[in-house]
Order: C-alpha cells, then sequence, then structure tokens
C-alpha cells in the first residue's frame, strides 16, 4: 500500500493490506493507531497471551507476523491508549467476526470461494433505461428456520428458498439491509462495528459469495446498503481506537448522533480510505452490483440540517469516494436515501453532482401514503399531492421507495395506512396505490412483506406471515412486477418524451391518468382513489386491458371496465377504489 495515499485519502482497497492477511506458511496482523503507546494482538494462535506488534517508526502502522496462525482462527487487538486506557478491540479491517455478543476477529480466506458468473458480471449495466425492481429484505426474518435457534438461515441456505421466490415473483434486484457485521439486531445492520466483516449471524463469507453467485446465475442482481455516516459506540469497535477519537469527531455536539451512535469525522483522510475501501470491498470481493448508501443527507448538511449549512468535508468525501467507485465498476450502481432537496446528487460528479445513479423520492413517498391515508370525501382538496411528484422529476433520477423505515416504529403496514377500517376496501385501495406506483416514472423498491399485504407491523425477531401468499393481493402485486419488467414504456423512465398526464373532460380529481411512451408503445394508467365509480373521457384509440385490479383473481369485485364511444370520445365507467392499465 502508497502510504502517502493513504495519508491524502486516495485509497481504496486499503483491506488488502491492512487486516489480518494471510502469506503461505503465516499470517501477517497490521493496523492503524498513530496515538496508540503499545498494540498486543492475543488469540488462538499464541494461547491468548500477548503478541506485541511493532510500528514502523512513528507513521501509526503496527504490523507483526504469526507463523502459528491460520484461517478459522480468533483474534483481538489489546491497545493500550496515550492516556493509560487498555482496551480490546476487534479488527477494523477485519474480515469476519465471532456472533454477538462475542467480538473477536476471524482469520478470513478470502480466496476460499471462487465465483462462477462472469456472464453476469460482463454484461450487467447500469442504464437508466433497464427495469429495476427491488426486493428489499431484512435477511434474518424473511423466513423462520425452525432448525436454528434465532431462527435465522445460513446465506447459502436462503439462496435455494429466495432465489425461486424472486423469480418467480419478477423483481429484478434484491437489497439486503446492511450485512456488516453489527452487535444490536434492532439497529437492522446500521450500527456497524465490523465494516469489512459479513454478520456471522447468517454464514460465512464464503457463504455470502455463494447466495450471490446464485443470485447471478438466476439473472438476479444484488444491492447492499452500507453506512458512510456513523458507527456502533461499543468499546470494542472504532470509538476512540486508538485511546483518541481516531474515527469519530472529539465533539459531542457532531460526533454523536441522534440514533446515539458516533459520527465519522470524515475530515480525515485515513477515515475516507477505511470507508471508501469498505465500500470497494463489498462491490469487488462480494460482486455487488451496487450500494444504497443510507443517510446521505448527513454527508451534506451538518448533522442532516439545511439550517447549520453544507458540510465540505463530508461532501468532498462523499464527490471523491462515489467518482472513485465508478472509475472501478462503472456498471454497479450506487443509490442515495436522501431527504434534502441539495441539487445534483444524480449528476456525476465530474459535472458537478454527487455521482450517484439514483436517488429515493421520499417526496413521493410521503405525499403517496398521506394521501392514501385521507378519507376519500377529503381527497380532492389533497390532489394536488399525487401531482407534484412530476413538477420535479426531472430534476434527478428517482427510485420510488416503500422501504423497511414506513412500516415499523408506529408507522403501521402499508395495507394498514390505507383509509378506512374494512378490510377489502383497505386492500382495493392498496391495489390501486400499487399500480400508480408502477406505473409512475421511477425505479421501484418495496420491503418485504408489502407484496402479501400483511396487515400488521415489520419486526427483525419474527417472519413474514407466509399464509398470505395464496391471496390474491399477493397475486395482484407480482402481476404487477411482471406487467413492469415486460413493458419498455414503463421502466425507460427519463427520457421527456415518455411520460405525459392524461387529460380527463371529466371533472373526477380523484381519478389520475399517467400515458407512458417507449418502445414503440402507449400505455395508459388510470387510476380512481374515489369511494365511488368515476369516469375518465378522452379521445382513445382502441385498447386492451393489461391489468385491472378490480378482476376477481386480484379479490376485487370483478366489474367489468365499461367504455362507451360517441362522437370521436371514449367514456370509460371506472369502479370505486379501482385502476386500470390499457394498452392503447
Amino acid at each position: 500500500m502508497n502510504q502517502h495515499q493513504f495519508f491524502t485519502g486516495e485509497i481504496f482497497d486499503a483491506y488488502r493490506w491492512f487486516g489480518s492477511r494471510i502469506k503461505e506458511q503465516s499470517v501477517v496482523f497490521r493496523t492503524f493507531a498513530p496515538n496508540a503507546r503499545r498494540i498486543t494482538l492475543t488469540g488462538a494462535f499464541n494461547g491468548w497471551k500477548e503478541t506485541d506488534l511493532t510500528q514502523d517508526g512513528r507513521s501509526g502502522f503496527w504490523e507483526v507476523t504469526v507463523p502459528e496462525a491460520h484461517a478459522g482462527q480468533f483474534y483481538k487487538y489489546r491497545i493500550y491508549g496515550p492516556d493509560g486506557s487498555v482496551t480490546e478491540h476487534c479488527d477494523p479491517y477485519g474480515n469476519a467476526m465471532e456472533l454477538r455478543p462475542a467480538c473477536c476477529s476471524i482469520i478470513t480466506d478470502l480466496d476460499e470461494y471462487r465465483f462462477t458468473d462472469e456472464a453476469w458480471m460482463h454484461n450487467r449495466t447500469a442504464s437508466p433505461d433497464a427495469p429495476l425492481n427491488i426486493y428489499e429484505l431484512h435477511l434474518g426474518s424473511w423466513r423462520h428456520n425452525p432448525d436454528d435457534a434465532n431462527g435465522w438461515y445460513t446465506y447459502d441456505a436462503i439462496a435455494d428458498r429466495l432465489i425461486p421466490y424472486l423469480l418467480k415473483s419478477g423483481y429484478t434486484h434484491v437489497e439486503f439491509l446492511p450485512l456488516s457485521e453489527h452487535p444490536f439486531d434492532g439497529s437492522w445492520g446500521y450500527q456497524n462495528t465490523g465494516f469489512f466483516a459479513p454478520t456471522s449471524r447468517y454464514g460465512t463469507p464464503a457463504q455470502l459469495k455463494m447466495l450471490i453467485d446464485k443470485l447471478h446465475r438466476a439473472g438476479i442482481g444484488a444491492i447492499m446498503d452500507f453506512v458512510p455516516v456513523h458507527f456502533a459506540v461499543d468499546s470494542y469497535g472504532l470509538a476512540k481506537y486508538d485511546g483518541t477519537h481516531l474515527y469519530e469527531y472529539p465533539h459531542s455536539a457532531v460526533g454523536e448522533s441522534e440514533w446515539g451512535s458516533y459520527n465519522f469525522i470524515h475530515s480525515r483522510r485515513e477515515v475516507r480510505c477505511f470507508l471508501q475501501s469498505a465500500a470497494d470491498y463489498w462491490l469487488t470481493e462480494f460482486h455487488f452490483d451496487g450500494l444504497r448508501m443510507d443517510a446521505v443527507s448527513r454527508l451534506i448538511y451538518w448533522q442532516g440540517d439545511p439550517a447549520r449549512g453544507v458540510n465540505g468535508d463530508t461532501l468532498d468525501f462523499l464527490k471523491n469516494m462515489n467518482r472513485g467507485l465508478k472509475a472501478r465498476h462503472p456498471s454497479a450502481i450506487l443509490i442515495a436515501e436522501d431527504s434534502t432537496a441539495y441539487p445534483g446528487v444524480t449528476r456525476p460528479v465530474d459535472e458537478g453532482g454527487l455521482g450517484f445513479d439514483y436517488k429515493w423520492d421520499l417526496g413521493w413517498m410521503h405525499d403517496t401514503l398521506e394521501f392514501c391515508q385521507t378519507q376519500p370525501d377529503l381527497r380532492p382538496r389533497d390532489h394536488g399531492k399525487l401531482l407534484w411528484s412530476m413538477h420535479y422529476f426531472g430534476n434527478e433520477h428517482y427510485l420510488l421507495p416503500l422501504s423497511h423505515d414506513e412500516v415499523v416504529h408506529g408507522k403501521a403496514a402499508i395495507v394498514q395506512k390505507m383509509w378506512g377500517a374494512d378490510e377489502r376496501d383497505k386492500y382495493a385501495q392498496a391495489r390501486v396505490m400499487y399500480l400508480y406506483m408502477f406505473t409512475h416514472p421511477g425505479k421501484k423498491l418495496n420491503f418485504m412483506g408489502n407484496e402479501l399485504g400483511q396487515l400488521y407491523e415489520w419486526s427483525e425477531a419474527g417472519s413474514l406471515d407466509w399464509g398470505l401468499a395464496d391471496r390474491p393481493f399477493h397475486r395482484f402485486f407480482h402481476r404487477l412486477c411482471k406487467t413492469y419488467a415486460a413493458h419498455p414504456a414503463l421502466h425507460a423512465d427519463y427520457a421527456p418524451d415518455n411520460f405525459r398526464w392524461a387529460e380527463n373532460r371529466e371533472n373526477a380529481p380523484c381519478v389520475f391518468g399517467m400515458e407512458r411512451r417507449a418502445g414503440g408503445e402507449t400505455l395508459l394508467a388510470l387510476c380512481n382513489f374515489a369511494d365511488s365509480e368515476q369516469k375518465f373521457t378522452a379521445s382513445l384509440p382502441e385498447f386492451s386491458v393489461l391489468l385491472d385490479s378490480s378482476a376477481e383473481e386480484f379479490g376485487g369485485t370483478g366489474e367489468a371496465l365499461r367504455a362507451v364511444r360517441e362522437d370521436g370520445l371514449c367514456t370509460l365507467t371506472l369502479p370505486r377504489y379501482s385502476a386500470v392499465l390499457l394498452k392503447l
């Protein structure tokens, strides 16, 4: 590793040098701790006695070679700080860790598993015209494993259950909530201690590689949530790693996040190398097809608050990281979970942007769910909430998310959110809302369980209600997914002539018409959010019905769409809480 480039923040593969690196007959351990007085290594290879690391001058680079060490053995660093403290730490660059609450790092052979996905990697594309329909997944609670005390499947074992489901359901990608090691199940992986270590909850790094390899051979992409903003406060992690605030801010006003974690100090070039190497690690070593970066607003503004101003150091870090990742992985996709109106999030860095491929449209999400929670007689007043998204859609490459954040902490499941107490009406409105979502421009993301139409919130300690899998709503959702993937007009989102609002000659403010064009086809979606029959009148050619949310097979009333042609106009009568997708 070029040590000068490490101190100037240019390194993207520091994990190849730091950590525990296996040689032919030994293992070399290296760590960066510039303020430590002494560092020792303890592990199974030395009977858990202390073996001293030596520092290269006063560089902060500490190293020791252990001939007796080998893959699979546990180890820790014992770091003697300048303040007299002595703290045991896991390896910041370690590639595996013990199952929580234990916290030793594990020597790992990263070449143990050999990928067989050459064709996928060669043909992979980040084209914005390709379909992108993401199934967001918390791996530990997707299905319950009756043979495991925690109910978890291993990475490789779940592959044989997950992949047939994704293929049958019509998803193009699966996005995993963070799989990097974390101490608290309830953080869902968003407060990490092992940024280079796949969580041992579900197995080994080799087993994770096998899962991704199998996904690719089945034609399914894999995305992982990546957390470059903050880290867990546990003493064995990055907190005061060398006895000082090495990875975090020294001041609590900006050093502590709203989630009770520590914020990275991105002005330090060594920290930048750590994070951008972690991002590159998941793309290079595990063949992930993209990263969804969490809490990007906190990388743009101080503590995510526009009133506190732009944080120039974190913004500079973000731009340089994204530029470097796209140079190294041009066909991988970078997704920003960003709640701000900061411009240019999805423009290339060299054109003045932040370098992401897509940005979550959280405004669309909030407006859509609020509209569907409003009682029907008040919806005409609020119909602008469903129109507003297309006023700013051209500013970025947006992705429409209904994520895990919307079905926890008292927010209710998606179907629960629909107005009213009648279950049939809730499901009918949810079908309309989802057809609106899948025909609205923008890529798609849904958290697991949304497709089942669950009526209760998600918990990481439970499992999905698979008893709903044979219900009509599930059939509707997956027919919608397959329809989206099959029609270029629905996924060629960003061409200026791809979308227009369809004008209705009737006074029906709760009927929304969207016309989509691409690939030589024209589609028309009509969504009636009213609690009564509504009409749509326009000059329409002959058409065929691709999807009807009122069909009996989807749990609807079976009431057929009625069309009357007169004086060159076609009037369609839409039943209450119904939506149709037409091919013109």
